[in-house]
């Protein structure tokens, strides 16, 4: 009877028999004889790691009085900038084309059932500001606004334009433009008013986009949170206690045959998920090696550990551009990879196998309906029960 194919998962697995259920479905997928490996309750604690995640706090008081700050939220546009790669920011030192062109159109409209004394008495009448003196007016507050110089949204910039050019509108018709140039506690009713209006409208923006930004943030913490956290978590842990976790996958091992590993007479076969793929290679190059045959890993960082710490064992840093040489211990190896995992990388360029070959990079397509986190989305793809099933039926 041909010796069996070990399954190791990788992070954030905490059901034995849920990953018991995963293999058997793999075994069923590839008519292989696979024994899965748990070692998920030695990994972090992660009942608890809510308790250090920033909790979305209800927006702050925006109400429109003239003596209220803007919004003090951190979750503000900087969140979509750095979040969605978009530069959503900006620090404009005038009003932006799209809101003077609102305010221009804004202030060329008639009011319905309008008088002709009303007319004469309006913006073409040439006896109150036109637009281009309300324009200058709003270039010297421009830099007081603390959301709206910093945003590039044509849709937002053509409505505040629009209402700004409303407000002067709705003013004129209670007393002439003349009177908009009077004095208003040491300044202009025109500036006055604008500065007023652009406070109001500036005021809005802010908690419009802190209530945007802090959304995307919450749905990515809740999305991305905890598999990054439990990612996290789980190495930190395999980082200090290597030699338990090492020691449980041989002793799972050993439970089906004790002479399984310990030397080229009897290599083992390897699947391996995530961690479990850092498990398998530092296991198999170790001083004491699990000799292994053939490793399968999938979404699995052995290269980028190695690279970011040397693991030791029998494997030598990587330096001088120079492939790190693998032992015979580890005589083949398959690495596939989704294009989405953030947490999947590639080993070809950093190890070589003792017959001088790489490894064996395979990228995979990613999924329709697996979303932006495919690190788990591995065990359920055809095209690794497939890898699988020739790697180990050769």
């Amino acid at each position: 009877m041909e010796d069996p194919v070990f399954v190791i998962h990788g992070v954030g697995n905490r059901d034995e028999e849920g990953f018991a259920r995963t293999v058997a479905q793999l075994r069923t997928a590839t008519g292989l004889g696979l024994v899965p490996v748990y070692w998920g309750d030695l990994g972090a604690d992660d009942r608890y790691v809510d308790l250090a995640l920033p909790l979305r706090r209800p927006a702050a008081d925006s109400g429109l009085r003239d003596d209220a700050e803007a919004p003090a939220e951190p979750e503000t546009a900087a969140v979509l900038e750095s979040l969605l790669g978009t530069p959503a920011l900006r620090d404009a030192k005038e009003p932006p084309p799209a809101l003077e062109d609102a305010l221009r159109t804004g202030l060329e409209e008639e009011p319905e059932e309008e008088s002709e004394e009303e007319k004469d008495d309006g913006l073409r009448g040439g006896r109150g500001p036109d637009a281009d003196d309300i324009l200058a007016e709003l270039t010297g507050l421009w830099p007081e606004t603390r959301w709206l110089s910093r945003v590039d949204d044509p849709g937002l910039l053509r409505a505040a334009g629009t209402a700004l050019a409303a407000a002067v509108r709705e003013e004129a018709s209670d007393d002439s433009w003349d009177g908009l140039r009077g004095p208003d506690d040491g300044e202009g009713r025109l500036r006055a008013l604008l500065r007023r209006r652009l406070r109001d409208l500036d005021r809005v923006a802010g908690a419009a986009v802190e209530a945007v930004a802090g959304r995307v943030n919450h749905q990515l913490r809740r999305h991305y949170g905890p598999g990054a956290t439990r990612f996290l978590g789980d190495v930190l842990v395999y980082q200090r206690h290597r030699e338990a976790i090492h020691a449980r996958v041989r002793e799972r091992i050993g439970a089906v045959d004790p002479e399984l590993g310990r030397g080229p007479e009897r290599p083992v076969r390897v699947v391996a998920h995530s961690l479990g793929g850092v498990i398998a290679v530092d296991m198999a190059t170790a001083g004491s090696p699990l000799w292994t045959s053939s490793l399968i890993t999938f979404g699995s960082q052995p290269a980028y550990f190695h690279l970011c710490d040397p693991r030791g064992g029998q494997l030598s840093p990587y330096a001088d551009e120079q492939s790190v040489n693998l032992p015979r211990s580890l005589a083949r190896w398959t690495n596939l990879w989704q294009p989405l995992d953030p947490l999947a990388f590639t080993a070809s360029r950093v190890f070589r196998l003792a017959d001088g070959t790489s490894p064996v990079d395979v990228p995979l397509s990613h999924a329709a309906g697996a979303g932006l986190w495919t690190h788990s989305v591995y065990w359920r793809l055809p095209e690794v029960a497939e890898a699988v099933r020739e790697a180990f039926t050769v």
